[in-house]
């Protein structure tokens, strides 16, 4: 058997990531401190339902951001004897957790709105309180994108789901907004908690595909089908009447890439030439992604016994031969 892996960067190419990654959460943790007092001021003027659920939501932010905060700084740690494979899937745990925050959010809204649509009462000071908020989601929204986009340039799970996470909150400030100023111009006060009950669907939206996403990569999904390709193209280039290959099996945890593949090769090749192969096909295979592991087993391709496990692909095209 032949094993390699590629540190994809340096040790200090790593920590600057690191400390990339520690300096947005941080920004996302003091939009969240703002955003709170800034939304609770906006439900004491007002006494909007919809508002005071905003304002919980931002309480949510606070705790999401936090834990995605040591999740970072855990996750980010080089691999040691204890975790011999790294700590990124600390990755997964923070995004399934944002996600049943949100959730959790989710269903709060609609308790306060459902016994608001049951008791209305009438708002005050509706213009000022708005402005407020507005503001406030002005600088979530700017933290939001600002997440998501180091997220996807870092593969970071968890900076993109604390920034989903926020881009869920302005989109339910915005609608809580609208639903307030209708109620402000029409003086129909039960519009404020439907608006909050519609946002609170969304919310659950957006919830229900962060604990899908975590539940995935604690699973060990699959690569995607474009990504699988690559990984075939790969192999494609390598086969030939004396070289099969199966058994391809990948998964990620977090940034990281893992490849397992068996090669089989004539079994009177020496052990230099087999070795020489998958030193080639490790290195085809690690460029194809930005940190990848490769694990290559060597056959005989004439031994029968070598296709008994042609059951571990897990692609819609094993490279099977024989």
């Amino acid at each position: 058997m032949s094993e390699a892996s590629a540190a994809g960067g340096t040790d200090s190419g790593g920590e600057a990531r690191r400390k990339r990654l520690i300096r947005v959460i941080s920004v996302s943790i003091t939009v969240a401190v703002l955003t709170i007092g800034m939304k609770l001021a906006a439900w004491l003027l007002t006494g909007s339902v919809g508002l005071l659920s905003d304002a919980a939501e931002s309480v949510v932010n606070l705790v999401a951001a936090g834990v995605a905060l040591i999740v970072i700084l855990w996750s980010t740690r080089p691999a040691d004897e204890d975790h011999t494979y790294g700590h990124e899937k600390a990755d997964y745990l923070s995004a399934g957790l944002e996600g049943a925050l949100i959730l959790l959010a989710a269903v709060t809204i609609a308790y306060a709105a459902i016994e608001r649509l049951i008791h209305p009462v009438e708002l005050n000071s509706v213009g000022i309180g708005l402005a407020i908020s507005a503001a406030a989601s002005v600088l979530n929204l700017l933290a939001a994108r600002l997440l998501i986009r180091t997220g996807e340039e870092e593969t970071s799970l968890v900076l993109v789901a604390d920034g989903r996470h926020l881009m869920a909150d302005v989109i339910t400030s915005a609608g809580v907004i609208v639903g307030v100023a209708l109620v402000w111009l029409t003086g129909l006060e039960r519009l404020d908690p439907v608006i909050a009950l519609v946002v609170a669907a969304n919310i659950i939206r957006t919830g229900t595909g962060l604990v899908s996403d975590s539940m995935s990569g604690l699973m060990d999904k699959a690569l995607p089908e474009d990504e699988l390709q690559k990984v075939s193209q790969v192999l494609d280039g390598f086969e030939s009447d004396d070289i099969r290959f199966h058994a391809l099996r990948t998964r990620r945890a977090g940034r990281r890439t893992f490849i397992s593949i068996h090669v089989l090769v004539p079994g009177n090749w020496s052990v230099k030439q087999g070795h020489d192969l998958l030193e080639r096909v490790e290195e085809d295979l690690r460029a194809c992604f930005e940190q990848t592991t490769v694990f290559t087993h060597l056959e005989p391709i004439e031994d029968p016994v070598s296709f008994a496990d042609t059951g571990l692909d897990r692609t819609s095209n094993p490279h099977t031969g024989g």
